[in-house]
């Protein structure tokens, strides 16, 4: 196996475009795990963790935040964790501190495991992925077009995964999971929201109930729809969203949880987590939610 060490972004790409099926390596906690399970072998390991430039971040002129693939979990819940709280709540229950200080969002986005806490929040945020190659360039792919399967994505076989791009939140953000255990543990299923008091906008991510992370978008539409965002949460509004967020997954029966189990916590998960955000907004000051 060799072990490619590029020191800048276009000695990454050229190296990725000379050897397609080089196996990108960040905070290694995905990667290490397969290697060392013998679930994969391969030909060529691409170290990116001397492209000092993957590990910044910055806020575009337009207001966006865009976060380096090699942003570990950490420095995203100290140093972003108030304009992204959805995707910091997910971090905080990523392993131990040990893997959050190594672990990345763009690691898990290059894995594309549907279990990866990262993805909801990045789903109802509506993120966008940054990718790049030597040939064609830099692409961007919103979150919804990036997952096509288990542990697959859009990516093209020479292409890296730069950056994500996200707006701060313009209103409350929860992430919840259900796993076997209270920490360290792959979740049997997970669920994301975002509300946008100002635009109305709903979004929502779920995860570990389907071939890929998804949006709900049938209770995104009945959500954004019903809400009176000016009074009470209608509890039957509730309970409908929780019923349309289970719909939206495809389970599986496996060694976490059966599908039915999935679907029923996946309702609880977005009862609770809308519930949680609703509470937030309603203690918010008016001029905060109406723009």
């Amino acid at each position: 196996m060799d072990f490619l060490r590029p020191a800048t972004w276009a000695e990454a790409l050229a190296a990725k475009a000379e050897r397609p099926q080089a196996v990108p390596l960040q905070g290694g906690t995905d990667v290490m795990v397969e290697l060392n399970f013998g679930v994969r072998r391969p030909d060529a390991l691409l170290d990116l963790t001397r492209v000092t430039e993957l590990a910044a971040w910055e806020e575009a002129p337009d207001g966006r935040l865009r976060v380096g693939a090699g942003v570990p979990y950490a420095r995203l819940i100290t140093e972003l964790g108030d304009r992204l709280p959805g995707l910091a709540q997910a971090a905080r229950t990523v392993g131990s501190p040990q893997i959050r200080n190594r672990g990345t969002v763009g690691g898990n986005l290059g894995t594309a495991s549907p279990a990866g806490d990262g993805h909801p929040p990045l789903l109802a945020a509506g993120a966008v992925v940054e990718a790049a190659s030597a040939a064609r360039g830099t692409r961007m792919i919103p979150a919804d077009d990036f997952y096509l399967g288990v542990k697959r994505s859009a990516l093209e076989p020479d292409e890296l995964i730069r950056a994500f791009w996200t707006r701060p939140a313009a209103g409350p953000q929860y992430f919840a999971k259900v796993g076997t255990r209270n920490a360290m543990v792959i979740a049997v299923c997970s669920f994301a929201i975002a509300l946008d008091p100002v635009a109305r906008r709903v979004g929502t991510g779920v995860g570990s109930a389907a071939p890929t992370p998804r949006r709900a978008a049938a209770a995104e539409e009945f959500l954004a729809a019903e809400l009176d965002w000016d009074a009470p949460l209608d509890p039957a509004v509730l309970t409908r969203f929780g019923e349309l967020a289970a719909a939206a997954a495809s389970p599986i029966d496996d060694v976490r949880g059966t599908a039915a189990y999935r679907r029923h916590a996946l309702a609880v998960l977005a009862r609770r987590t809308l519930t949680w955000a609703w509470n937030d907004l309603r203690a918010a000051p008016r001029a905060r939610r109406t723009g």
